[in-house]
C-alpha cells in the first residue's frame, strides 16, 4: 500500500459539547495552541509528511475559524495539482448526526476520490505519529481494518471510550465501549483508523439498513468478520477533552522533552504563517520558562505561560500559569494566576484573576475585564 492511495479523513468537531467554553465560536480542531498552532495542525502535518496528498474535513458548525486557517492547504503542501483540501460542512438540508450518518451523507465525495483506502481520525488528538509506520504494519498484518490505539488512562471527557484487547501480533480479540471514564491503564481507540474505502462504505449502508448508528457498535460486529489489527501510538500524546486537558497540554509544552518530540524537525509542524514583527521586551519585562510567539510587546512580568501573537502585557503585571491567546491587551500591574484568555481579549488596569491548576479560570473572547 502506498501513501498516495490514502484519503484522510477528519471529524472536526470531535468532543465539542465538552469544551463549550472554548468550542463556543470554533471546532475542536482550529482551537488555538502553543501559542501559533492549532489542533489541526498536528493531525494534518501528520497525514502530509507521510504522503496522503488528498484530505477532506469535516465541520459541522462553527467553521469560519477553521475555514480562515486551513485555508487552501498551501500551509500543509495541499494545493498543488494532485493534491486537496477539502472541507466538508452541511449541505442540502443535511445536519451531521452520528458518524455512521455523517460518512453516509459524503458518500458522494468519498466514492468520487481516486483513493483506495481512507483513513478516519479525530479532530482533537496531538501527536507527532509516523503514518507510514502503520501503512507498513498494515500491509504486512494482511490486514482489513487497523486502529490506532494509545496505552494509559482514559482522559476527561470521554463518557463511552474505546478500549481493545490486542494479542501477540496485534490482532483484535474484542471492542469494548465503556460507560465511564476509568482510572486503569487501558488500550484506549482514540487515532486513526485505516481500511478499504469500499469495505466501509459496504459496511456504512448496512448499518443505515439495520437503524445501527452507534459506530462504536460497528466496531464492536466488524471483529469477527475481518481481519482487525491494532497499532500502537508509543509517543507523545495529548487530547483536548475538557477544559483542564487544554490547560494541562499547553503546560506541558514547557518541557524540553515534549517539544522535541512533537516538533521534530524530521517530521515538522505546519501551520498558516502569520507575518508578525520580533516580540519587544521592556527594560522591566521578566520572562522565565515560557513560551512567547511573535509581534507581542511584553513589558511586565510572565512566568510558565504561553503567549499568542500579538498579546501586550503592561507594566508591572505579573502573569503565572497562564495561556493567553492571541491579540490580547493586558493592562498595567494586573496579576493573573491560572487563567486562560481566548482572543481578543482586554483586561484592564489593576485587575487580580485567580483560578487553580485543577480548576483556571476562562475569559471568553473579546471580553473586558
Amino acid at each position: 500500500m502506498r501513501s498516495n492511495e490514502v484519503l484522510g479523513f477528519i471529524f472536526a468537531g470531535t468532543l465539542d459539547e465538552k469544551i463549550p467554553e472554548l468550542a463556543a465560536s470554533r471546532t475542536t480542531a482550529s482551537i488555538p495552541v502553543g501559542g501559533k498552532y492549532r489542533v489541526i495542525d498536528f493531525t494534518l502535518s501528520n497525514m502530509t509528511n507521510a504522503g496522503i496528498n488528498n484530505v477532506g474535513i469535516i465541520a459541522k458548525s462553527n467553521f469560519l475559524s477553521l475555514t480562515d486557517h486551513v485555508g487552501s492547504g498551501s500551509a500543509y503542501d495541499l494545493s498543488k495539482r494532485r493534491s486537496s483540501l477539502t472541507l466538508l460542512t452541511p449541505y442540502g438540508g443535511k445536519s451531521f448526526g452520528s458518524y455512521v450518518e455523517t460518512i453516509y451523507n459524503m458518500h458522494g465525495y468519498l466514492e468520487n476520490c481516486r483513493e483506495d483506502y481512507v483513513m478516519l481520525s479525530p479532530g482533537n488528538i496531538i501527536t507527532n505519529f509516523d503514518y507510514t509506520d502503520l501503512f507498513d504494519f498494515h500491509s504486512k498484518s494482511n490486514a482489513d481494518i487497523t486502529v490506532v490505539y494509545k496505552t494509559g488512562v482514559v482522559p476527561a471527557g470521554y463518557d463511552r471510550p474505546v478500549t481493545v484487547d490486542v494479542d501477540e501480533n496485534g490482532r483484535v480479540q474484542q471492542f469494548f465501549v465503556k460507560p465511564s471514564a476509568t482510572k486503569e491503564v487501558v488500550n484506549q481507540v482514540f487515532g486513526s483508523i485505516l481500511l478499504r474505502k469500499e469495505l466501509l462504505m459496504e459496511e456504512i449502508r448496512k448499518a443505515l439498513s439495520l437503524n445501527q448508528l452507534d459506530f462504536k457498535r460497528l466496531l464492536q460486529d466488524m471483529v469477527s468478520r475481518y481481519n482487525v489489527y491494532a497499532f500502537e501510538n508509543s509517543g507523545y500524546t495529548a487530547t483536548i477533552s475538557s477544559i483542564n486537558s487544554y490547560f494541562d497540554f499547553n503546560m506541558d509544552l514547557m518541557k524540553k522533552e515534549v517539544r522535541d518530540e512533537l516538533f521534530n524537525p524530521k517530521h515538522p509542524i505546519y501551520t498558516k504563517v502569520r507575518d508578525d514583527a520580533p516580540s519587544k521586551y521592556g527594560l522591566n519585562s521578566r520572562v522565565k520558562n515560557s513560551i512567547i510567539a511573535q509581534g507581542c510587546v511584553i513589558d511586565g512580568e510572565v512566568e510558565n505561560c504561553v503567549i499568542s501573537k500579538g498579546v501586550y502585557v503592561g507594566e508591572g503585571a505579573k502573569l503565572s500559569n497562564c495561556i493567553v491567546m492571541q491579540d490580547t491587551k493586558i493592562g498595567k500591574n494586573t496579576n493573573l494566576n491560572y487563567v486562560i484568555i481566548d482572543k481578543d481579549v482586554t483586561i484592564k488596569d489593576d485587575r487580580a484573576l485567580m483560578g487553580f491548576e485543577s480548576y483556571p479560570i476562562y475569559i471568553a473572547k473579546k471580553s473586558v475585564v
